[in-house]
Order: structure tokens, then C-alpha cells, then sequence
């Protein structure tokens, strides 16, 4: 026997709670009076759809309770359908409460066979959109905490599959904000090592009188101030992995001695004469050019062909096509629900900026700008001055090459249509005036994923 779905009815009138349960015999009904006690149910246990009474108390008359209360369910979960009730004869609150998120409404007094309709609608409206979100989750997410499409990125996913079982020390390059440090824990989680320690330093950011010691630990007295023993963060990592960030920003003079380590796996901590043997698997990473810094004599040679016995070249966010939009509705949807904010998508203007911009700070950036806008956005839509973005005049570049001008204009009015609609295959293709398996089709030609 299949299971019940679950619905929670908020009502404040005890013989309708008593009329809707009987009717509704075939779902699993939670009820709740008020605002409060509705909030704290879908809290417990979130329910797919909400049957919503505007007239809650202390205005059971009117309907300030009831729209609050639907702000404030969608605010935790905007993909739950909220159907709400009104025995009103204006129709002004129910347009006000489909305006703030609501799925559909019907008027009191209650037919139970258009209810129920409405019901199974939402209920099968709400089980296509959580298998197209767990289809994106599985299809955009190859590794853990890395959001792509790209076939270029996807190359580099099934690179790190295939490194992470063996011992071999990796290279990580690509600008900053491409996910490296995503990759290098997604190559520890994925190697025998994973139940072990990982183990992060960025070389860039500790000064240079202090990364002996971060790195391989000191005595006590070993300088001043080292009033107690330290263990490094190489020896931390024991058995597991050290990541080694920013590598090309490592002085010379601790580049010979983690030569030495990579040679011998033993350290001394400073101060010390012990010679501690440390088992670890080494992954390094830069956004610099190694060849241009052992030409100018900043980078050891030797210590390059230790830590780059597998490179990995990761593309930056301009050369990923489609992925901006796929990140783009991936963090509104994140932070929408961190922060309890409902963006409905984005205004003309930030498409256009957001699909105009080259990302010079990659994900990173992508991350941040839509982080500060959900949180500091007062509309329903994110604007281009909510991302951060200045108007600014580019020069136009010409491409003469009809093919390539032709599939640039697709994608540019594709990746517009579905930012807008915030990834919706039924309404961009309506949009567009297409079938969806048009659209389907198009959007596999130009490589374009939500």
C-alpha cells in the first residue's frame, strides 16, 4: 500500500477541521489553528502542500494572520504549494496572497471535489519539481561540492576519480575562485585516506617568520615565545592529506626543506633533532605560472616534479558554458533558504549584466555577489544593482563566422529566457515559442544545462 501524503491543514474553525479530515481521508492531515502552532508543525515536518485559511485568529475576519503565516512557511520552504481559503467575497486578498507565493486559492464554502483537485495538482505539480531538483542535484553536482555542467569541468571530475585511489601527489592550477580546494577534498574523500585527517594551509596567508612552524611545528624554546611544544600541520595530517594552497607563494627557504620531506618523510620540528616519520599524501595548488617562476629563480625545479606528479588544469567560469546560470539559480536557491528570503528570480537588467560579465573572481565571485543580494534585496527579484553590477560600456566585438554568430545569439537568448524564468523547461519554452522537446534538443546542442 502506498503511502499517505502528508498536508497540513491550518483552520481555525473546529467543525471544518472536523469536515476537511473526513473528506480528506486518504491524506495524512496535520492541523493547526494559528499561526504559530502552523509554523511550528511544518517546522517538525515540512508537508508538500498547506491548505491555508486567510481568517486566523486574532483576525479571523480579515486576513493579516493568514498572510503572514504564508510569507512565513514559503520563507522556510518556497517550494512547498500553499492553497489558501477565504470565505471573503473580495477577491483582493486572495490576488494579494498569490502575489506573495501562493500556489491557488478557492472560496468558502468548501467544495471538496474542487479542493480535492486542487490538491492532487499541487501534489503532482510539487513531485515533478522535486524529482527535477534531485535530477539537478545528481547531474550538476559530480563531486561533492562542485556545481558543473561544463564538459570541460567534467573532464576534470573524472580525472579526480581516477587519482584519488592512488598515493600520487596532485597539482591543482587554475585561477582563484575555481573550486581547488573543493577538488583537493573531493580527492582525499574519494581515496582510502578519507577517514583520515585533511589538512589545509594557504601559503599566501601566513607570514613567512611563522610558516616554519605552522608547517613542521617547533620545540618548546625553540624561539621566543614558544613557551610550549607545537606540532606542525604536516605531522597533523598523519595518514590523511595536506593540502598545500597557494604553493607557489612557498619562500625558497622552506621550499628545500619540504623537498626534503617529500624526499625522506621524516620532519624535525624547529628546535628539535628528532627525525619524525609523517605518512601523507600531498596535494598542492596555485594560481601562478610555475614554469614563469622556476625561470625567474622563485620556484625550485626539483621540488615542481615532486609535487606534480598529476597536474590538473581546471577552466575558469568563462570557458564553462552554461555553468553561470546553473550556479546562478543553484546560490539563489541556497541562500534563499539559509536566510529565510523568497526570490522569485531575477529582473531583466541583472540578466543581462550577469550574462554580459566575464567572472574574473569565478565561483567565488558568483558566490558572493548572490549571497549579499538575496540577504540584501528588499523585491521579489534581484536587480543588477542588487548584484553589485555598474553600468559600464563594452566595446561590441563583431563575429563574422555565421555558424558561430548564429549559436552565440541562441545561447544568449536561451540562458536569458531560462535565468528569468529561474530555470523552468515548461515556462522558458512557452516563452521562447517552443515545445519543450525543442527546447530539450536545443538546449543539449548549445550545451546548456539548470
Amino acid at each position: 500500500m502506498s503511502k499517505k501524503q502528508r498536508i497540513l491543514l491550518v483552520e481555525d474553525d473546529v467543525g471544518l477541521q472536523s469536515q476537511l479530515r473526513w473528506a480528506l481521508e486518504n491524506y495524512q492531515i496535520s492541523v493547526a489553528s494559528d499561526r504559530a502552532s502552523a509554523v511550528a508543525a511544518f517546522r517538525e515536518d515540512a508537508s508538500p502542500v498547506v491548505v491555508l485559511d486567510l481568517g486566523l485568529p486574532p483576525d479571523p475576519d480579515g486576513a493579516s494572520e493568514g498572510l503572514a503565516c504564508l510569507r512565513e512557511l514559503l520563507a522556510i520552504a518556497p517550494e512547498t504549494k500553499i492553497i489558501i481559503s477565504s470565505g471573503n467575497e473580495n477577491r483582493a486578498n486572495a490576488v494579494d496572497a498569490i502575489a506573495s507565493g501562493a500556489y491557488d486559492f478557492y472560496a468558502k464554502p468548501v467544495d471538496i471535489d474542487v479542493l480535492t483537485m486542487i490538491i492532487e495538482r499541487a501534489l503532482h505539480l510539487y513531485q515533478l519539481e522535486e524529482e527535477a531538483r534531485q535530477r539537478a542535484a545528481t547531474v550538476g553536482a559530480p563531486l561533492a561540492g562542485l556545481i558543473t555542467n561544463d564538459p570541460g569541468m567534467l573532464k576534470v571530475c573524472r580525472s579526480v576519480e581516477k587519482v584519488a585511489p592512488t598515493g600520487v601527489s596532485v597539482m591543482l592550477l587554475g585561477e582563484s575562485g575555481t573550486g581547488k580546494d573543493v577538488l583537493a577534498r573531493a580527492i582525499h574523500h574519494l581515496s582510502p585516506r578519507a577517514a583520515r585527517p585533511f589538512v589545509a594551509i594557504n601559503c599566501a596567508a601566513i607570514p613567512e617568520n611563522l610558516l616554519e612552524s605552522e608547517l613542521f611545528g617547533h620545540e618548546k624554546g625553540a624561539f621566543t615565545g614558544a613557551i610550549k611544544q607545537i606540532v606542525g600541520k604536516i605531522e597533523t595530517a598523519n595518514r590523511g592529506t595536506f593540502f598545500l594552497d597557494e604553493i607557489g607563494d612557498l619562500p625558497l627557504s622552506l621550499q628545500a626543506k619540504l623537498l626534503r620531506f617529500l624526499q625522506d618523510r621524516v620532519i624535525e620540528r624547529v628546535g628539535g633533532r628528532q627525525q619524525i616519520p609523517v605518512d601523507v599524501r600531498i596535494i598542492s595548488a596555485t594560481n601562478k605560472n610555475i614554469p614563469d617562476l622556476i625561470r625567474d629563480g622563485r620556484f625550485r625545479e626539483d621540488l615542481f616534479y615532486r609535487l606534480n606528479e598529476v597536474r590538473i588544469d581546471i577552466p575558469p567560469l568563462r570557458e564553462r558554458a552554461g555553468d553561470v546560470v546553473l550556479l546562478i539559480n543553484y546560490f539563489i536557491g541556497e541562500y534563499c533558504r539559509q536566510h529565510g528570503r523568497l526570490i522569485k528570480g531575477l529582473a531583466q537588467d541583472a540578466i543581462e549584466a550577469i550574462l554580459a560579465y566575464p567572472w574574473p573572481g569565478n565561483v567565488r565571485e558568483i558566490d558572493n555577489r548572490v549571497k549579499r543580494a538575496v540577504i540584501m534585496s528588499e523585491g521579489k527579484l534581484l536587480t543588477a544593482a542588487d548584484l553589485d553590477f555598474v553600468a559600464q560600456d563594452a566595446p561590441e566585438t563583431v563575429e563574422y563566422d555565421l555558424r558561430i554568430a548564429r549559436e552565440r545569439a541562441e545561447r544568449s537568448v536561451v540562458q536569458r529566457v531560462l535565468l528569468k524564468e529561474r530555470g523552468n523547461i515548461s515556462k522558458a519554452a512557452r516563452l521562447l515559442g517552443i515545445s519543450r522537446p525543442t527546447l530539450y534538443e536545443l538546449m543539449k546542442q548549445l550545451n546548456i544545462k539548470t
